[in-house]
C-alpha cells in the first residue's frame, strides 16, 4: 500500500524540479545560521584612509587612532607671538599634557584645538578684540565670537603657527583635525550662535564671516586640506530658519572634509544629507552621490557612535541600537568612526565591530560586499519641516525612507514584487521621540499577488560580464510554512525551506556562476522568490564577493 504513494510523492518532486529548470538550472548550496552574520572573505583588509579613533588609542579593539588635544590658552598664554610647547591645559574635564610630550609619541594621531570657550582661549584675546562671551553652552562654558573679525584673525593666527610654520600640518602622523575649535566639545552645534542672535547677531553679519571662513583655513592648509574636518550639521538648527540649510555644504565645497556626531538617532535627519551626498529620493530610498569630491578617498567622512547607554541617551537593545548606527553611518559612506570601546560595546559584539571596521572606506569597486537593510522607518525632522521636497522631488513615503542601501538597491517591481512593510520587527523611540518608529524587513504579500522581493546590484560592484562565484546572505524570519530561494538570468538556487521556528536566521547562498545584467522585471539583477506557504520576512540581503576584486 505504500508504494504508490512513494512513487506519487517522487513524481510529484520532479515536476517540481521540471518546472525549476524551466526557469533556469538550480545551483549552488546552502547554509543557515541564527541571527545575523557578518562574516566576511579572509582577504578583506582595512582600507587605507579609515578606521576607529578616540581620546585614547586601544590596538585589542583596533582603535588605532589616538587624539591630541590642546586648548588655545595652553599654546599662547601670553600673547599671538609665539607658540608655547611646554605648558599644559584642560577643556571638558580633560587634562592635556604639553605639546612637546604629545608630539614625541611615535602612533598616528588626530587633533582637536580647543578655541572658543572663555576658559579655553587666552585672557588676552577678549582683551585686545573688545568681545564679550556668549553663553552658557549646555556644559555651562561660555563661548568668544569666533565670527568677530580680530578673534578669527587671531585664531588663525594661531593655526598658521601651530600647523603651517612648524610643519605639523605635513606630519603623515596627523590625519586630520576637528575645525573651526567651537563650540561645546569642539562641535559647531547652532546654540550659541542662537544666544548671540539673541543678542543682536544678524544673518547678515553671521554670513559675511561663514562665507569666508572655511576658505581661510583651506587656504593655510593648502595641499592638506582633507585634513581639516568641519563639525557642523546640514540643516542646523538655527535663529535664521531655513537659510542656514546648506551652510555646512559651503565647507565642504571649500575642500574640507565633514564629519556628524550623532549617528545613533540612525532615522532622524541624516537621510538628507547634502555635504554626504546623501539625498531622499521621491520613492523613499535614499541615495549617495559618490561623484563628490569629499568622497574621493582623501578627505575624510567620519561620525561618532559611542552613545548607546551615555550622554544622556538609554536604550534596553544596545545590540539593535549598535547595528543600525553602524548601518547608518556606513550608507553614509563613512571612513571614520569615533568610538569608545566600553561605551560603544566593542566587546559585545565583536563580529558587527569587526564587520564595521573592514567595511570603513570601502568603495563599489573594492568592496567585500553589497548590502541593503529592508525596513520602513519614520523620519521624524521631516513631519512638519518643508525642506527640498518639492516639484521633481516630492518625497511621495514622507516621513518614512525605505531601507539602508549601499551598492544593493531593493526595487518595488509589478505585477508580483511589491514587499510591504513587516510588522516582525519594530521598534519606536530608540533614545528618544525624535528617532521615531522602525519597521524593520519587508514581508511579501500573497494574498495581493507579492511574492518576490527584487534587487539591483551596483555595476562598479558586479559588472555584466562577471561571472565568479558569489554569495548571498539573507537574513529571514523562520516563521510559517513554505520556502524561498534566489532567482537570477539563467539561474535559481536551492529552496530554503522554513522550519517554522519564528527565530530569525541568515541563510549562506552559494551561487557558483550567476548572470547579474539587469534583465529581470524591472531592470533588476535578482529576485528572492517565495513558494506555496506563509508570507516571508526578510531583513538583511548581503552579497559577498568571496573572491578579491
Amino acid at each position: 500500500m505504500r508504494r504508490p504513494a512513494a512513487l506519487l510523492a517522487v513524481l510529484l518532486v520532479l515536476f517540481a524540479l521540471a518546472g525549476a529548470v524551466s526557469a533556469g538550472a538550480v545551483t549552488g548550496s546552502v547554509r543557515i545560521r541564527p541571527g545575523d552574520d557578518w562574516t566576511l572573505p579572509g582577504w578583506v583588509r582595512p582600507s587605507s584612509n579609515s578606521g576607529f579613533f578616540s581620546e585614547q588609542s586601544s590596538p585589542d579593539d583596533h582603535v588605532d587612532l589616538r587624539g591630541l588635544d590642546l586648548t588655545w590658552r595652553q599654546l599662547q598664554p601670553d600673547g599671538p607671538g609665539g607658540l608655547r610647547d611646554d605648558t599644559t591645559g584642560t577643556a571638558e574635564d580633560m587634562a592635556f599634557r604639553p605639546l612637546r610630550e604629545q608630539l614625541a609619541q611615535k602612533r598616528p594621531f588626530w587633533m582637536r584645538v580647543f578655541g572658543s570657550g572663555t576658559s579655553w582661549a587666552p585672557k588676552w584675546v577678549a582683551e585686545e578684540c573688545g568681545v564679550k562671551p556668549i553663553g552658557p553652552d549646555y556644559e555651562g562654558q561660555s563661548h568668544l565670537p569666533i565670527w568677530n573679525g580680530c578673534v578669527w584673525g587671531r585664531l588663525l593666527g594661531l593655526y598658521k603657527k601651530l600647523f603651517v610654520d612648524s610643519g605639523l600640518r605635513a606630519d603623515p602622523r596627523l590625519r586630520f583635525v576637528y575645525v573651526p575649535g567651537a563650540f561645546t566639545w569642539a562641535e559647531y552645534d547652532y546654540d550659541i550662535i542662537s544666544a548671540a542672535a539673541k543678542e543682536g547677531l544678524t544673518f547678515d553679519e553671521y554670513r559675511s564671516w561663514y562665507s569666508h571662513a572655511w576658505r581661510d583655513l583651506a587656504a593655510l592648509f593648502g595641499p592638506y586640506r582633507t585634513k581639516l574636518v568641519f563639525t557642523g550639521e546640514d540643516y542646523p538648527w538655527g535663529p535664521w530658519g531655513s537659510r542656514t540649510d546648506l551652510f555646512a555644504k559651503q565647507a565642504v565645497d571649500a575642500g574640507l572634509s565633514i564629519r556628524t556626531g550623532i549617528t545613533e538617532e540612525f532615522n532622524y535627519h541624516l537621510g538628507e544629507a547634502p555635504s554626504y551626498g546623501s539625498r531622499i529620493e521621491p520613492d523613499g530610498h535614499m541615495t549617495v552621490n559618490e561623484r563628490l569630491p569629499v568622497h574621493d578617498g582623501r578627505h575624510v567622512v567620519a561620525t561618532e557612535n559611542e552613545c548607546f547607554n551615555d550622554c544622556g541617551y538609554t536604550t534596553g537593545d544596545p545590540y539593535y541600537a549598535v547595528r543600525q548606527a553602524n548601518l547608518k553611518a556606513l550608507q553614509l559612506r563613512m571612513n571614520w568612526m569615533y568610538v569608545v570601546p566600553g561605551p560603544s560595546y566593542m566587546k559585545q559584539y565583536p563580529a558587527q565591530w569587526r564587520w564595521v571596521r573592514l567595511s570603513l572606506g570601502k568603495t563599489a569597486s573594492d568592496s567585500p560586499d553589497a548590502w541593503a537593510a529592508l525596513r520602513d522607518a519614520e523620519d521624524t525632522y521631516w513631519k512638519d519641516e518643508t525642506g527640498p521636497f518639492t516639484g521633481n522631488r516630492a518625497w511621495r513615503t514622507r516621513p518614512w525612507v525605505r531601507n539602508l542601501e549601499r551598492w544593493l538597491v531593493q526595487r518595488d517591481v509589478r505585477p508580483d514584487g511589491t514587499p510591504r512593510r513587516s510588522t516582525a520587527d519594530v521598534h519606536r523611540n530608540v533614545f528618544s521621540k525624535e528617532n521615531g518608529t522602525a519597521y524593520e524587513g519587508l514581508r511579501t504579500d500573497r494574498a495581493h499577488g507579492q511574492t518576490s522581493m527584487y534587487f539591483d546590484v551596483d555595476e562598479r560592484f558586479r559588472s555584466r560580464g562577471d561571472r565568479r562565484p558569489l554569495e548571498v546572505k539573507v537574513t529571514y524570519r523562520d516563521a510559517g510554512r513554505g520556502s524561498w530561494w534566489i532567482e537570477y538570468e539563467g539561474g535559481r538556487s536551492p529552496r530554503v525551506r522554513r522550519s517554522g521556528d519564528g527565530a530569525w536566521k541568515t541563510a549562506t547562498v552559494r551561487l557558483r556562476r550567476p548572470v547579474f545584467a539587469g534583465r529581470l522585471r524591472g531592470g533588476t539583477d535578482f529576485r528572492l522568490a517565495t513558494g506555496a506557504g506563509d508570507d516571508l520576512d526578510v531583513r538583511f540581503v548581503r552579497v559577498v564577493r568571496p573572491h578579491r576584486p
